[in-house]
């Protein structure tokens, strides 16, 4: 299978590349830079130059292809409502490419956040929460089904974690050396889902190989540490006091950590057979990659 990949050299993207090139499949990587487009090429994929506001570039990608996976998004948390229709205008190009032709479409998207209980594959984010945004891009995605597109949406969690991860957890490192402590919002039991990078990996593309039009998948290793268990982690590596410090201290982050998120991903392993081997969250913050 021939795969357009957008966001093939980004944090998940450069972990999902190696996994389709090693189960035999072409990958064709959108790059928008040369550095993008070097790390594709050297990860033995062909490149396509251009980025998500290039619209005749990504039908072109889908066009030449047998599928897509989407998983470029532009993290700007200061415009996020413009980030969200970056992406949304992307689905729906690549979408309606790939419109009647059967071809699979997987794009990357959240995992709920259900205030009460563990969220599941079928359940939808609250109005109003971290990720309802780009619920509702999943949403669109997943009603391509109906026009003969071969769609579905992998929920990834709060941290997708390894060696090399410059998301969540290396923003919370950095804030706690700066601050000189440790921290995590109200008494730190809020719970954050969590996956490390090569188990997401291996789920895309069993998605983009056998998933069923229309499915809601979950991305998910630990349904939930506590972000209490998290400060602990980073305090013991940095020798630093863990404590419960206000939202404030994390900008942006302290809206999310005080939301207790936890998601599982039973659906998703009963669907695919897809099994987590990479180590959870805090053993592999304990290996100490992010504290180098």
């Amino acid at each position: 299978m021939r795969v357009f990949v957008t966001g093939a050299s980004g944090w998940i993207g450069s972990a999902v590349v190696p996994e389709l090139l090693g189960a035999g499949h072409q990958v064709l990587g959108l790059a928008r830079s040369d550095d993008s487009a070097e790390a594709i090429a050297a990860a033995g994929a062909e490149v396509l130059r251009g980025d998500l506001a290039d619209l005749d570039t990504l039908r072109a990608g889908a066009a030449s292809s047998d599928g897509a996976i989407h998983l470029a998004f532009i993290h700007d948390f200061s415009d996020f409502e413009a980030s969200v229709t970056a992406d949304r205008r992307a689905i729906e190009t690549i979408g309606a490419t790939l419109e009647g032709s059967g071809k699979p479409l997987v794009i990357a998207s959240g995992t709920p956040a259900v205030p009460g209980h563990v969220a599941t594959e079928r359940d939808e984010s609250s109005p109003g929460s971290p990720v309802a945004g780009r619920a509702a891009n999943a949403q669109a995605a997943l009603g391509m089904a109906a026009r003969g597109v071969r769609s579905s949406v992998v929920g990834l969690p709060r941290t997708v974690h390894g060696d090399g991860d410059h998301g969540f957890i290396a923003r919370l490192i950095a804030i706690a050396r700066d601050k000189g402590v440790s921290g995590y919002v109200g008494d730190g039991s809020s719970r954050w889902p969590a996956v490390h990078v090569l188990d997401a990996a291996h789920l895309f593309r069993l998605a983009v190989e056998q998933a069923p039009a229309g499915s809601r998948l979950h991305a998910v290793g630990d349904e939930g540490v506590p972000v209490r268990d998290i400060a602990g982690v980073i305090g013991r590596h940095l020798n630093l006091p863990a404590a419960s410090v206000p939202a404030g201290d994390f900008g942006f982050l302290g809206q999310i950590l005080a939301v207790d998120q936890p998601a599982s991903a039973g659906l998703t392993r009963e669907l695919l057979g897809w099994r987590p081997v990479q180590p959870g969250l805090i053993e592999d913050m304990d290996k100490g990659h992010y504290f180098g």
